[in-house]
């Protein structure tokens, strides 16, 4: 039977979570993992697990989703970490908004599990440009990695951020071509151990976020995306 989901997982070095996250992932979803440079085995632990491994060179958050949804062909797509802060049983219930008609976008809005899940400084970041977004006509308050809609109506959305702004810029296009954008509750837990996010794992990572976000906004405020 034809896989009818893929999942695009961006990966950098998520061989300890890995495991978990594919053998975590609702039947009938498949396994797109998109290797961003690891040097830690895990496009052959991916491979491992039944995922179809790609390969993209250039680093960026961006530039790994946008492969991983190039490399799909299942109608409907899926993206998420590949850390473990996510429980893959979450898809369902996001896919499930847009199959029924309820959303052209779904998107998690993360709830810690602990403190020790979302870093303070990541927190109010994402909090601050989370308003600014809603300021715009964006209906969320989380820029959330964890995200569902239908693979040809994301390529034509023509997102150009390649960095750590994909997801705002999506965001942004979306909302200006009339997207219904539906925000779900998503449990949001501490990464896997072994593995360390390129983003609220230290400040510099989430002012490197912040930078690319920024960037965005002034793109969109002056008319440029």
């Amino acid at each position: 039977m034809r896989t009818t989901i893929d999942v695009v997982l961006p990966c950098l070095d998520e061989a300890a979570a890995l495991p978990a996250v594919l053998s975590g992932l609702p039947p009938g979803y498949r396994a797109v993992v998109v290797d961003n440079g690891s040097t830690d085995g895990s496009p052959r632990i991916a491979a491992d697990h039944g995922a179809l491994v790609v390969h993209e060179p250039r680093r960026g958050y961006g530039a790994a989703v946008h492969t991983g949804l190039l490399a799909a062909d299942a109608e409907l797509v899926c993206v998420l970490d590949a850390d473990g802060s996510f429980d893959p049983a979450e898809l369902p219930g996001l896919v499930a908004t847009v199959l029924d008609g309820r959303a052209d976008l779904a998107v998690g809005r993360r709830r810690p599990v602990s403190a020790d899940a979302w870093p303070w400084h990541a927190r109010t970041g994402n909090a601050l440009v989370a308003a600014l977004l809603r300021r715009r006509g964006v209906p969320v308050y989380d820029i959330s990695p964890i995200r569902v809609a239908r693979r040809a109506a994301l390529l034509g959305l023509g997102v150009d951020d390649r960095a750590f702004g994909y997801p705002l810029e999506l965001l942004l296009r979306a909302a200006q071509a009339g997207w219904r954008i539906v925000e779900l509750d998503v449990a949001y837990a501490p990464r896997a151990a072994g593995t360390r996010s390129k983003v609220s794992g230290s400040v510099r990572g989430t002012v490197r976020a912040a930078r690319d976000f920024a960037g965005v906004l002034r793109a969109d405020a002056g008319g440029g995306r």
